[in-house]
């Protein structure tokens, strides 16, 4: 791996300005982050928000972040204070390995694999776990909501899938399963729907509700006239 190929990761079509960085947990793993911009700019991933929840979805505690350089990307002051993070610059990260992204899944496995992924979602102040599983061309991502102590740097699971498979360069999503513990229907919230949109037009979704059903949709149907600019160019 080096800085070269992990920035080209990141999903940046309207602002053209890559950001990575690489989060090591407590438990020794290594897990990348790119900045995942959307076209509404509000909900645009930074690159640490999206490490540090990957790692907190793995169960591990953010330790330390590496950079490339001296920088001061958006939100590093908060998961810097908020983790009591480290910062280290380290311009050759070909040694680093990082934490497994997919998993190998059958497909008649999915509800209970996401069923037993809910114990791992961290909602200190919600209490309402989530968990999702998105489907690619070479294999499966799975993810849970993350929360932190200021509500707006949390991320949901649908959204985290989609960042750590664009952090992870892994493409060709499928379809995607979530699930809900609690609840009457479990359903992406606006922002996972706009994200999800612009990511996976006119690809399946399956809702695994808590009372054990499932509805089968579509993702161009789950946001109705969402919003989108010829002026704000891909």
């Amino acid at each position: 791996m080096n800085w070269k190929i992990l920035e080209e990761r990141a999903y940046v079509p309207y602002s053209q300005k890559p950001v990575a960085c690489i989060v090591l947990g407590k438990s020794g793993k290594y897990y990348p982050g790119v900045r995942v911009e959307n076209i509404s700019f509000p909900i645009t991933i930074p690159a640490i928000q999206a490490a540090c929840c990957f790692c907190l979805a793995d169960g591990d505690t953010p330790k330390s972040v590496i950079l490339k350089e001296e920088a001061d990307p958006e939100q590093m002051d908060f998961w810097v204070k908020e983790f009591d993070l480290s910062v280290e610059i380290r311009e050759n990260i070909e040694t680093i390995d990082f934490a497994k992204a997919k998993v190998e899944i059958d497909q008649k496995d999915i509800k209970s694999k996401l069923v037993s992924l809910l114990d791992s979602a961290v909602t200190p102040q919600s209490d309402f776990p989530v968990s999702t599983i998105l489907v690619c061309d070479d294999g499966m991502l799975t993810a849970v909501n993350v929360e932190v102590s200021e509500w707006t740097k949390g991320l949901c699971s649908e959204r985290l899938a989609l960042a750590k498979a664009i952090s992870y360069g892994i493409s060709g999503y499928k379809s995607m399963s979530l699930h809900t513990l609690k609840g009457e229907f479990s359903s992406p919230c606006g922002a996972c729907r706009q994200v999800i949109i612009e990511h996976m037009p006119d690809h399946q979704i399956d809702f695994h509700h808590a009372d054990g059903t499932l509805s089968v949709h579509y993702t161009d149907d789950l946001l109705p006239l969402s919003f989108s600019s010829t002026s704000l160019k891909k």
